[in-house]
């Protein structure tokens, strides 16, 4: 049973919903990685979403963007990504870790190898974001060899045919976009989403997790009640933006926002909990 299928089945019993922040792996530097990291876990992550930084992140809007580039300017690779999740597990053995990013990396390092890196390393997920499902056989097949959930977008524009297909081919969990764009983006529409969510869940019994456009504790508050997971990523690089140089301000502040979306996140969920037992 792979580690996000336990998360995700402990949340269910305990009716909570995971909260799974984004950074970009290196950003602002490499050492200051793994500190982060254990740093979202102590202020409410449930699950680590890792960026494995890409010269041309087309998904993603100027903050991620420019997360990128910072990383990149310490010539981080994928190699030395999986080195720092190593460092991470010595001390949280319990945490899933997706890694998110481009096909470009994967692919030059080759799936098999990638797949069993990984795998060594402590990773639980992959999301590659430029990569179609009815062309990613190869590397769903050297992914799940070594018991790694294979994770999926689904777009707001993605017709029911299309969301059969990716929903056949993930695992772990889907990750609805739920905004059409890029990430950073504004002007989340609640009621949008959660018809969405409605379509989704006609075509997989998966957790559904929905990102971007969540920037604060309002907005997960709000869709924390509608879908199994909450995904925030800009709101929390703009905190590494703000003080590259200063890696305890960066710690403060990103514990800061995540605490108070996980508590947001449990008062909504706890309030409609107690509002349907009422019923």
């Amino acid at each position: 049973m792979s580690r996000l299928h336990t998360c995700f089945e402990f949340l269910q019993r305990e009716g909570r919903k995971a909260l799974i922040p984004y950074i970009t792996a290196g950003d602002p530097a490499p050492e200051q990685t793994v500190p982060l990291m254990h740093t979202l876990v102590e202020s409410g992550a449930d699950i680590l979403e890792l960026g494995v930084p890409f010269s041309d992140p087309m998904a993603d809007g100027p903050v991620i963007q420019a997360a990128c580039e910072r990383a990149l300017k310490h010539r981080i690779n994928l190699r030395q990504i999986l080195e720092l999740v190593s460092c991470f597990r010595q001390q949280d053995a319990v945490t899933p870790v997706v890694l998110m990013g481009y096909l470009n990396p994967v692919e030059i390092m080759g799936y098999t190898e990638f797949a069993t890196a990984a795998a060594d390393a402590g990773v639980d997920g992959v999301l590659t974001v430029d990569l179609p499902p009815e062309e990613a056989g190869p590397l769903i097949s050297a992914l799940r060899s070594v018991s790694i959930d294979p994770v999926f977008l689904i777009a707001p524009t993605s017709t029911d045919a299309r969301i059969e297909t990716i929903c056949q081919q993930a695992s772990g969990f889907v990750y609805y976009v739920s905004l059409k764009g890029v990430t950073g983006a504004a002007n989340l529409d609640i009621s949008a989403v959660r018809d969405k969510l409605a379509t989704i869940r006609r075509h997989t019994t998966l957790p559904v997790g929905v990102g971007f456009g969540i920037h604060d504790a309002e907005t997960a508050s709000h869709v924390a009640r509608i879908a199994d997971a909450v995904v925030v990523g800009s709101a929390l690089v703009k905190c590494i933006a703000a003080t590259p140089n200063d890696s305890e301000q960066i710690r403060v502040s990103i514990g800061r926002l995540l605490r108070s979306m996980r508590e947001a996140m449990d008062a909504s969920t706890l309030n409609q909990g107690q509002q349907r037992a009422k019923a």
